[in-house]
């Protein structure tokens, strides 16, 4: 089994690969990095799949698992929001207007990487990409026990040892070395990680069963 997880960066992409006893990192600037790449199974911390008014049913499935901190999940992607305006204020406004829900800065402000990712994989539909919230995954290495923000020491030296004992020995080097002229940050490489651990694993998803597609029949599922 060879997976890619992929975590995305003001510059790019934080991408890992795993293929058994061989480990490595990259730092793509464009998403179509990966149909170069060999893999059985790849992974994106991102939505695949977007409803017109922004609701999907694993987004709230995913902010109820991670209860506490159901508010790590941006939730409310559409793709009219990014194809229509250039501005989160006007998009906003529009979101009323259909009685939907506004959208967050934080989401609104990685809407390229959201656009990227759904152009790439309505083209690429033969390979297996799936979507992860790096959140889910550090739940479930950490006996579903919620951890502290990612924004913190504590919460990133938590998130390191989860790795670590999953195997990720290379960790420091990359978060040390590898990760320097990059603007990647730590968490960044972190969550990549997590990232690919999910791809490799595959071990559950939300909502469980057939998951529900979109209007170009993408579903709209998060592995864990």
């Amino acid at each position: 089994m060879m997976a890619i997880g992929l975590d995305g960066f003001r510059k790019g992409w934080v991408a890992v690969t795993l293929d058994g006893d061989r480990r490595s990192i990259a730092f793509p600037s464009d998403i179509s990095w990966l149909a170069a790449q060999r893999f059985d199974r790849a992974a994106i911390d991102i939505p695949i799949g977007m409803t017109e008014d922004g609701d999907r049913l694993c987004d709230r499935l995913a902010r109820a698992k991670l209860r506490p901190h159901g508010s790590r999940v941006f939730s409310g992607a559409r793709r009219w929001l990014w194809q229509e305006f250039t501005d989160p204020a006007r998009a906003n406004e529009e979101a009323v207007r259909r009685g939907q829900s506004r959208v967050s800065l934080q989401l609104w402000h990685i809407g390229a990487k959201i656009m990227e990712t759904d152009v790439f994989i309505r083209r690429h539909r033969h390979l297996d990409l799936r979507e992860v919230h790096p959140e889910l995954v550090f739940l479930r290495l950490n006996d579903d026990k919620p951890l502290p923000s990612k924004h913190t020491e504590e919460g990133l030296a938590l998130r390191r040892d989860l790795l670590a004992a999953n195997g990720l020995r290379e960790l420091d080097e990359w978060l040390s070395v590898r990760r320097k002229g990059t603007g990647a940050k730590r968490d960044d490489v972190l969550d990549a990680c997590a990232v690919a651990l999910a791809a490799r694993d595959a071990r559950d998803c939300l909502p469980s069963g057939d998951a529900p597609h979109d209007s170009h029949q993408l579903a709209m599922q998060i592995w864990f």
